[in-house]
């Protein structure tokens, strides 16, 4: 969870890096994609564990 938390904050910092600072456009695309795999992450973690007895 830690780690989910830790992408999406990253995420959210590069997005609005990538929107203010003009020309960083990438930073916003990259901010994007580290959102989208933050939430396949979580997905993956969360399908992977076993169901409580």
């Amino acid at each position: 969870m830690v780690l989910f938390l830790l992408l999406i904050i990253a995420a959210i910092a590069l997005g609005i890096v990538g929107v203010a600072v003009k020309g960083l456009l990438y930073l916003l695309i990259i901010g994007v994609v580290i959102f989208l795999c933050s939430f396949i992450l979580l997905g993956v973690r969360a399908r992977r564990r076993r169901p409580v007895r």
